[in-house]
């Protein structure tokens, strides 16, 4: 298997330093707006330094330095588009506070406090990291008076290649599809998939939320998907172990109660536990949510996510150790030394949080991380009732063998077949996830 070309530039290490004369907006109201170009705009809170003629060092007045800001991920295509004009490789970082505005009504106004330009090796990242910038940059000039510096921006900015491993379904998981693996304009099958059921179906009685009468529901339980390589043998399986069934008082799966698959992959002959993704549905907000952990000896890993995709447009799920949150400590000891600081080895054992522009919202969660784990792996799913083919991408680091790979595809089908798994049992489900009747 080849992997596919991708880049990802990641913008970091944000801190801005500055006189208070500069905007008398508080600490906490200064952020940052990052663009490159044909990307939607991403925006984060940048800690601020506020100089003081009494002080020699300055005081971190934020209670966190953002090590990975934001991420932009290119494909081999968009890599070519860019190299068109030396324009569309240019990233753009706007520093702006937030300041009272008068008026009747209080609001909130804008006030850009600078920009920084920096240009993108994007050919030679396909091979090697480049590192674009790392240090200090002035954001403007202060033509009012001498005695009162320039604001400055630090920030790292780097570009490196981020192999992928591309996949697609030619039709959706319950019934029994092919796996592509995709290269350019070429498709290659190399994964087929059995659905079915692992045993026979069950009734479940709950009271109605409306006449409070207990009602049967068929519970979505049994379900499995086995991922075979192309000599037929098993390398992976994705399996329901515990069954989806409505939460009591209502007709939904509950987060309180999700349901759960299990993902094997085979350790000789045998198939062992290699990750667990739960699920559930949020009715009042519409979204689904999923948690997922890798195992490892049946013990999770420092791999995991929690996620959460609209049950009607659709979105991604996401495993992505890119963006972070620097540790507090760390922060705290920066100073206003001309020399530059880069806290990237000093990753934080919280909670990582970001946002996709895709419906799709994730945190990544590494309880033990000694190392920035990058991007693992995302899929796309579909709405409800849509036909979803999902397509899978794995960080290339990730795949060592065909079964390393075919893991993430069973993950993949088992986020898809959440989405069935989830409905409200007033709905009925495809025919193809309806098992036959018990006789």
């Amino acid at each position: 298997m080849e992997p596919c070309t991708f880049v990802r530039i990641t913008v970091g290490n944000l801190v801005v330093r500055a006189s208070p004369s500069v905007s008398n907006a508080p600490s906490s109201n200064w952020f940052c707006k990052i663009k490159f170009k044909n990307f939607p705009r991403q925006i984060v809170a940048v800690p601020v330094l506020f100089r003081t003629e009494s002080q020699s060092q300055s005081r971190l007045c934020s209670s966190e330095v953002s090590n990975v800001a934001a991420s932009f991920t290119l494909s081999k295509s968009q890599i070519q588009w860019a190299l068109m004009k030396p324009k569309r490789s240019v990233l753009s970082i706007k520093v702006y506070s937030r300041v009272a505005t008068c008026g009747l009504v209080p609001s909130f106004g804008e006030k850009l406090i600078g920009r920084f330009k920096v240009s993108l090796d994007l050919k030679t990242a396909e091979t090697k990291t480049c590192l674009a910038h790392l240090g200090w940059v002035a954001l403007g000039t202060n033509k009012k008076s001498n005695k009162i510096k320039n604001p400055e921006l630090h920030v790292s900015v780097r570009v490196e290649p981020d192999r992928r491993f591309m996949f697609e379904f030619d039709r959706e998981p319950e019934c029994s599809p092919k796996v592509l693996q995709i290269h350019g304009n070429k498709k290659e099958t190399v994964f087929t998939c059995k659905f079915g059921f692992r045993n026979s179906p069950t009734l479940t009685r709950l009271p109605s939320t409306t006449t409070g009468k207990k009602q049967t529901w068929r519970g979505r339980k049994g379900w499995s998907i086995t991922i075979h390589d192309l000599s037929g043998s098993p390398v992976a399986m994705a399996t329901i172990t515990t069954p989806f069934v409505p939460s009591p008082g209502s007709n939904g799966v509950s987060k309180s109660s999700p349901g759960a698959w299990l993902i094997l992959r085979p350790d000789g002959n045998i198939m062992k536990p290699w990750g667990r993704l739960e699920a559930w549905r949020d009715h009042q907000s519409g979204f689904l949510g999923y948690r997922f952990h890798r195992l490892q000896e049946d013990i999770a890993t420092e791999i995991s996510s929690l996620s959460s995709i609209r049950t009607k447009l659709g979105g991604s799920f996401v495993i992505d150790g890119t963006i972070t949150t620097a540790d507090t400590n760390t922060a705290a000891s920066l100073t206003l030394s001309d020399g530059s600081f880069d806290v990237s080895s000093g990753l934080s054992t919280g909670s990582l949080k970001t946002r996709s522009g895709g419906g799709s919202d994730f945190g990544f969660f590494l309880p033990q991380a000694r190392e920035n784990l990058g991007f693992v792996m995302s899929t796309r799913v579909e709405g409800v009732e849509k036909q979803s083919k999902p397509k899978v991408e794995v960080g290339e680091k990730y795949v060592e063998c065909v079964e390393d790979a075919a893991a993430y595809v069973a993950l993949a089908a088992a986020v898809d077949l959440s989405m069935d798994a989830c409905r409200l049992f007033s709905h009925k489900i495809r025919k193809e996830l309806r098992p036959p009747r018990a006789v």
